[in-house]
C-alpha cells in the first residue's frame, strides 16, 4: 500500500510549484561553509517536491540528486528550465528518504526542505548518516507559515489553515502522519550520528498579492486533500479568506517576509 504521506502530496503539483517560495540561496552558502568546501561534489535533496528547493544548488555542486516519491511532483522537478544552462544535469529518483539506494559516504550535503516532518526520523536519520561522507552536512529547514505580509491578511490565512486542519482531522479521510518541526534538532541530536548540531534561522523576502496568498494556502496538503475529497471552498473557508484578503490588499503586490528555521547536523 502506498505511503499515506506520499498520497497527501499527489494531485496538486502545479499549484504547489506556482505559489510556494524558492528557498534563499544563503542556505546553500551556509551549508557549503559548514561542509568545508566552496563547491559540493554531490548534494541530495530529500522530498524535493517540484524542485523549487533544488534551484539554490545550481552552480554550487558537481552532481545533484533529488529524492521525491510523488510522481507528479517529480515530473515537474525533472523538467525545470532553470537547470537548462547548468553544467550538470540533476537526477530525480522516485524513492523515499529512508531508502535512497545511494552509495555509502558519497554525499557532501543532504537537505530536507519543508519535508523532514513528513519522514519517520527513526529510519531516515541513519540513512542520511550512511550516505554522508565524514564531515558531511544534513540540514532540515522550514519556513514559518504564513509569511509576514499584512497583519489582517496573515490572521485570515492562519485561521483558514487551522480550520482546514481541524476539518481534515474530523473527516478521518487522511492517514498521513507528521512529526513536530520543533523536535527536528532533538531528533538529529538523539540519533547519535552527528558530532555537531545547531539551530539557525534566516530571513528571506519575495513578494505577492492577494491571489498569491490564496494560492499559497491551496498548496497546503490539508487544503488539497479536502478539495480532492469533495469539500467545497466555502466549507474549507477559502471563500472567506479570499474575501478578507481582497478587502485588505486588493490588487496590491507587497513584500513578503519569510523566516526560515534551519536545523543542522554534521556527520
Amino acid at each position: 500500500m502506498e505511503n499515506p504521506n506520499v498520497l497527501r502530496f499527489t494531485g496538486f503539483a502545479d499549484i504547489y510549484d506556482q505559489y510556494r517560495p524558492k528557498p534563499p540561496e544563503i542556505i546553500a552558502d551556509l551549508l557549503l561553509q559548514l561542509a568545508g568546501t566552496e563547491r559540493a561534489d554531490h548534494v541530495v535533496d530529500l522530498g524535493c517536491g517540484t524542485g523549487l528547493s533544488t534551484l539554490i544548488w545550481i552552480n554550487r555542486t558537481n552532481s545533484f540528486t533529488g529524492i521525491e516519491p510523488s510522481a507528479d511532483m517529480r515530473a515537474i522537478a525533472s523538467q525545470r528550465p532553470e537547470w537548462a544552462f547548468s553544467a550538470i544535469r540533476p537526477q530525480f529518483l522516485g524513492k523515499e528518504a529512508h531508502q535512497t539506494g545511494l552509495t555509502d559516504q558519497s554525499i557532501d550535503i543532504v537537505t530536507a526542505s519543508q519535508s523532514f516532518h513528513w519522514m519517520d526520523p527513526v529510519p531516515t536519520l541513519p540513512e542520511i548518516a550512511r550516505i554522508l561522507r565524514p564531515g558531511g552536512v544534513f540540514a532540515a529547514y522550514d519556513c514559518d507559515w504564513p509569511p509576514v505580509t499584512d497583519p489582517i491578511a496573515d490572521d485570515a490565512f492562519a485561521s483558514c489553515h487551522r480550520h482546514a486542519d481541524e476539518l481534515l482531522a474530523r473527516s478521518g479521510i487522511s492517514r498521513a502522519k507528521a512529526w513536530p518541526k520543533d523536535q527536528h534538532l532533538d531528533q538529529i541530536k538523539k540519533s547519535g550520528h552527528f558530532r555537531y548540531t545547531r539551530d539557525l534561522a534566516c530571513l528571506h523576502t519575495d513578494s505577492g498579492n492577494g491571489d498569491r496568498l490564496v494560492g499559497l494556502i491551496r498548496s497546503q496538503g490539508s487544503i488539497a486533500t479536502l478539495l480532492k475529497h469533495g469539500f467545497t471552498e466555502a466549507e474549507i473557508g477559502l471563500e472567506q479568506l479570499r474575501e478578507s484578503v481582497q478587502q485588505r490588499l486588493g490588487e496590491r503586490t507587497i513584500r513578503w517576509f519569510w523566516c526560515y528555521r534551519i536545523r543542522v547536523g554534521i556527520r
